[in-house]
């Protein structure tokens, strides 16, 4: 078992991956601490989602070492409650919402459920926190981009996480339901660590706490203003692989982070 700082729930120490040699992830070293808000942005193919995936145990690093909580991400794994892409999701499958949420206490590497009545009774309570208990027998496919969303964070909270990582979690979604989405999350992070690869640049400027540029490398911002250097952190200049001050917060409280190369 790693001895970890107290605070600190995600360690990654100098972490290189690469899928078939090509290089996604090189030399990346990021803490995570309690109670964090993250975003991680990045252009697309930057790594964002190996990210996500090194944390999960899902990959395993060509080089360094990750830990969650002192322990590898496979022995960690009960920590963390994951909302993947929902284009990785099967939309038609025909399944209910408490179906769905009760697959969130599918025992780690076993195919049973454990004490399914328990088990039952509390994603009929969390659907309730999240004011989902009118649909808990509705298919699926009746719900609306938020409303599916909500259920697979349900399904995540299941195993009681301490950290809750989601993978561009409002795509498709409309800006009602965006905002419900991010108050929904503001309100868990008083007691979760959140980690979110997001694109939504308002979301960034206004709710989270500290953001991860990442494109091959990290670079870590956890000033308490958010920026400017975002969007050409997401679109880097071809020439100069750089993460210029550009304006992104237009007309709403934003932060700066400062200037940096990648």
């Amino acid at each position: 078992m790693r001895v970890n700082s107290k605070n600190i729930l995600i360690q990654m120490e100098d972490v290189s991956f690469a899928y078939h040699k090509h290089a996604v992830l090189q030399d990346v070293c990021l803490n995570v601490f309690e109670k964090d808000y993250l975003a991680i942005i990045g252009p697309n193919g930057g790594g964002k989602t190996t990210l996500l995936k090194l944390i999960l145990g899902l990959l395993k690093p060509d080089k360094g070492s990750i830990y969650v909580k002192g322990q590898t991400p496979q022995k960690a794994s009960h920590f963390i409650g994951y909302v993947p892409q929902e284009r990785f999701i099967n939309r038609q499958f025909p399944i209910s919402v408490l179906d769905i949420v009760l697959i969130g206490s599918l025992l780690p590497k076993k195919h049973i459920f454990s004490l399914r009545n328990r088990n039952k009774q509390k994603a009929q309570t969390i659907l309730e926190q999240l004011r989902l208990s009118e649909y808990a027998h509705r298919n699926m496919r009746s719900l609306s981009g938020g409303q599916r969303q909500r259920v697979y964070i349900a399904r995540a909270l299941m195993t009681d996480p301490d950290i809750l990582l989601l993978d561009e979690p409002t795509t498709g979604i409309d800006s009602k339901s965006q905002v419900e989405f991010y108050q929904l999350l503001e309100h868990l992070n008083n007691s979760l660590t959140i980690v979110m690869v997001s694109h939504d640049m308002t979301a960034i400027s206004r709710h989270v706490k500290s953001v991860a540029c990442v494109n091959r490398s990290v670079y870590y911002h956890d000033q308490s203003e958010i920026s400017e250097s975002t969007i050409q952190c997401m679109y880097p200049d071809e020439m100069t692989n750089e993460c210029p001050i550009e304006l992104i917060a237009h007309g709403m409280p934003h932060r700066v982070l400062k200037n940096h190369d990648h």
